[in-house]
């Protein structure tokens, strides 16, 4: 359909039918949202990212964007998806507690509702669409409504956050498009990429039935993973490395395929390219690590190559391009004075280093901790063996030695572990606790619903120095101690969990040359996000383009929230569910509106009445002298045309 066609489509009837959706405006241009997952804005330089930092300086750089909390990848991808919140949406990813679902994952295996589920995965995406009687995410998509104006879109990178834009997308027709790392729609374009002669993603294989689809026999794995480079010890990763990043090829090969395949013929009114770098680098390999330095500069090359392909194409004067990541990132460490960074040479862990040694701490398992004060407490995860990243004290010795069963196994295989199973069981205790880790934040349900079991699972929370936050559902009351979920945006009664915690975090500490450090779930990650630390919270927004303005450093507050809207101004359409606003502040034309016409004031929300009576203990066990437990959230209030937006900052304990 040509675009003169396509935007008459609403005029014609469609806008009648939708009510708030508007055709787009005769003159719109193209846009392209190129999404840096993890991207620090700190990490914007002219070493690693050039091409990144001419287009901060040619377009608008947002000083003081920030992630939607629960700082996870798929928590801000809704946000992009819907230009609104988690509770609202009614989805928490990346991990949340789903009983009651079924289905296949997108390797053609049983998705495991048992325990908690893991989203970054298309097809478990489609089996929690079903299992929400097609209502996977309760408020309206930017794409979705795109679409019924008649605009074409395209989709392509990482499986689930890019999913999530498009989710409804049908297997069959349609002039829109999706690849990500694990599957290819519609139908017509996975053969159209066979034709065009490009493999496609191994799995893509379990989307269609063997009589619509097969894989040449040549295909091979484009968008698989590369192998990690480890320690000595086979499981933690070497931060030393400095080859190529795991996810370095198959981002390539999905750049390759828009720019050569999808951006010329098919020329989209909307894209969103999302690639893992830097993100799953910095979880594997640290923030500052060379890896990291390497994944950025392969990020980067690809921006450019995206640049060069608008000018080839003849589409750089009439395209937005937009530069956003989903959150920041920061490395996983506890107190350095309990565990200091050390050097690793050779595959080794060697001595202190407190100025460019690398992180043996931080994680932690909380279902391990409350299993061991009473509960019954469950995470999902079988035996862990962390045996860096437990916790190396300065005198050597583990924070969590090595165990084995009996029998010298672990789970009844051969090995060691550092902490057991945890798995759901098929019958769940009446006072049972299930815990969703998230990195730097944790969903906790409690089935029963019992207010007592709630108190007493808060109070063991509160008690803990790891502990940051505690949010609670609006159906506990007002608990001591506590906000409710509703409060930063979480609360759904249907959907939510019974309590949310945030980890302790420390925006000051700084590992191979970046500030900001936080306790995560356990696992060998060196790298976290999900939590609250004004490191997680403020992530990188960069605009260039004809419906942006130029050379503009944004002074005001922004966050994830207020993309969609702001596109689908641009676009001429309207999101009534958004929570977020349109940053007129950074568009050019008759959107614009002058930074003098908003005012910004600080803000704060804290419990109204502490926790006390605590018997503090920090993460290695040991007493603290605290008794009395509340924290702090930060805020920025926007008032514009007489409406307010409040943006989270961060948010603190208060101990003593």
């Amino acid at each position: 359909m040509s675009l003169l066609r396509r935007l008459a489509a609403p005029l014609l009837g469609l806008a009648a039918l939708c009510g708030t959706v508007h055709a787009a405006p005769a003159a719109h241009h193209r846009v392209i949202v190129f999404v840096w997952d993890g991207m620090r804005p700190d990490a914007i330089s002219a070493e690693d990212t050039p091409n990144l930092l001419a287009l901060s300086r040619r377009g608008v750089f947002f000083t003081d964007n920030h992630s939607t909390y629960p700082t996870f990848t798929m928590a801000n991808a809704s946000s992009f998806a819907t230009g609104a919140f988690p509770g609202p949406i009614g989805f928490y990813g990346n991990s949340f507690w789903a009983p009651g679902g079924d289905g296949l994952n997108a390797k053609g295996k049983a998705a495991d509702f048992q325990d908690p589920i893991y989203t970054e995965d298309y097809a478990v995406l489609r089996d929690l669409d079903r299992l929400e009687h097609g209502e996977l995410l309760q408020v309206p998509t930017l794409l979705a409504t795109a679409h019924r104006a008649g605009l074409t879109t395209a989709v392509i990178g990482k499986s689930g956050p890019a999913f999530l834009q498009d989710y409804k997308l049908p297997d069959q027709g349609g002039d829109n498009v999706l690849l990500d790392e694990n599957t290819v729609l519609p139908l017509r374009f996975a053969k159209e990429l066979q034709r065009a002669g490009y493999p496609l993603p191994a799995n893509t294989i379990h989307a269609y039935a063997p009589s619509l689809l097969q894989l040449a026999e040549d295909n091979g794995a484009p968008t698989a993973p590369g192998k990690l480079a480890t320690l000595r010890d086979g499981v933690t990763s070497d931060a030393t490395a400095g080859g190529e990043t795991t996810p370095g090829p198959a981002n390539a090969w999905m750049m390759q395929v828009y720019l050569d395949e999808v951006l010329p013929k098919h020329r989209p009114d909307i894209s969103v390219v999302w690639l893992r770098n830097p993100d799953t680098t910095q979880h594997q390999y640290g923030v500052g690590s060379p890896e990291f330095h390497r994944a950025l500069q392969a990020q980067d090359e690809l921006l450019g190559r995206l640049e060069a392909k608008l000018r080839e194409l003849g589409m750089a004067d009439d395209t937005d391009l937009v530069v956003v990541s989903d959150h920041g990132h920061s490395n996983v460490a506890g107190p350095a004075d309990l565990f200091p960074l050390r050097t690793i040479n050779d595959g080794r862990v060697g001595g202190p280093d407190p100025e460019w040694g690398y992180s043996v701490s931080g994680s932690l398992r909380m279902a391990d901790d409350l299993t061991r004060a009473g509960f019954h407490a469950y995470d999902g995860q079988g035996c862990i063996y962390a045996p860096v990243m437990s916790g190396i004290r300065a005198d050597g010795s583990r924070l969590h030695p090595t165990r084995y069963d009996d029998d010298g196994s672990i789970c009844g295989k051969p090995g060691p572990y550092t902490t057991p199973s945890y798995e759901v069981p098929d019958k769940l205790p009446a006072d049972a606790v299930v815990i969703a880790p998230n990195d730097g934040t944790d969903y906790y349900y409690v089935p029963s619903h019992d207010p007592a079991l709630v108190r007493r699972l808060v109070r063991f929370l509160q008690s803990r120095a790891v502990v940051n936050t505690v949010f609670v559902a609006h159906r506990y009351g007002a608990l001591p101690g506590t906000l409710p979920a509703e409060a930063v945006h979480l609360g759904n009664a249907k959907r939510g969990p019974d309590v949310i915690i945030s980890y302790a975090w420390d925006a000051n500490a700084v590992v191979q040359g970046f500030r900001g450090t936080e306790v995560g779930t356990v696992s060998t990650e060196r790298g976290q996000h999900g939590s609250f630390s004004p490191i997680d919270v403020h992530n990188t927004l960069v605009a260039s383009g004809p419906d942006f303005r130029q050379a503009m450093r944004d002074p005001l507050p922004s966050g994830n929230v207020d993309l969609a809207p702001t596109l689908a101004a641009v676009f001429g359409l309207t999101l009534p569910t958004a929570q977020g606003r349109v940053l007129h502040e950074a568009l050019s034309g008759p959107l614009a509106r002058p930074v003098s016409d908003y005012t910004v004031a600080p803000a704060a929300i804290r419990p109204a009445t502490a926790a006390t009576g605590l018997k503090t203990v920090r993460i290695d066990g040991a007493p603290l002298p605290a008794t009395r437990f509340s924290f702090t959230v930060k805020q920025k209030v926007l008032r514009f045309d007489g409406r307010r937006w409040t943006y989270f900052d961060q948010a603190a304990a208060d101990r003593h």
